[in-house]
């Protein structure tokens, strides 16, 4: 379980996020909705333990960023570094031992080929294939499908799912909401560094509405089309 108290981070005078109290159960999967700029990624990267902040993050682990799989929105790699040595440096910093990376490439990608020339889909993909093979016990998913084609949208959310059934806790963020409503055993609405609401399955299609309607709003009249 992983236990968030009175959570603030701030970048000089731009306070990003604002007392968030939030719990994660193992075998849940959660999600994290919010317009940009709502301190989605921030929290993310606090609790993957990535610089610092106010208030508390507790846990069963001695050290939770060594049981977190971040995956970020837009990964980024070493130059002149290849997807099959990307896993090995990923696996070797969890002292997981593995050479058998083709037969893992579940993902069908170029292993030999320098990670920094893949497609925006394919660095993803590589990025989450690390964090699985890596054995991780927490998986922090940034807008995870953005850019991945159809058949490997499938097959992460299948994978996602599989996650909760070996009882890790998988925390998302996604702008696709009709996913997250498939998978997800509690959604999150952060707007504007708090949590705005905490929603369990009966009224996703409540809160969807709600947020249509917040997007909206009069910006179709005010366009003029």
């Amino acid at each position: 379980m992983i236990t968030i108290k009175n959570l603030s981070k701030s970048y000089g005078k731009n306070n990003i996020l604002k007392g968030i109290n939030l719990s994660f159960e193992k075998g849940n999967i959660y999600g994290v909705v919010g317009k940009n700029g709502s301190g989605k990624t921030t929290l993310f990267n606090c609790i993957a333990g990535i610089g610092t902040y106010d208030g508390s993050i507790d846990s069963e682990f001695e050290d939770l960023k060594n049981h977190v799989g971040l995956l970020e929105t837009n990964p980024v790699f070493l130059s002149r570094i290849t997807g099959w040595e990307y896993l090995k440096l990923l696996c070797a910093a969890r002292k997981v031992s593995t050479e058998n990376f083709e037969t893992q490439n579940i993902f069908e990608l170029p292993l030999e080929q320098y990670a920094e020339t893949y497609s925006t889909g394919m660095k993803k993909k590589l990025a989450f294939m690390a964090i699985l093979l890596q054995k991780n016990d927490v998986f922090i998913l940034d807008e995870p499908f953005n850019g991945v084609d159809i058949q490997s949208n499938i097959l992460m959310t299948a994978i996602i799912e599989e996650l909760k059934k070996l009882n890790k806790i998988v925390i998302i963020s996604s702008h696709v909401f009709s996913t997250l409503s498939k998978i997800c055993d509690r959604i999150y609405l952060l707007k504007e560094g708090k949590i705005e609401k905490s929603v369990s399955k009966e009224k996703y299609a409540e809160l969807e509405n709600e947020m249509i309607q917040d997007i909206v709003q009069n910006k179709i009249d005010v366009i003029n089309l």
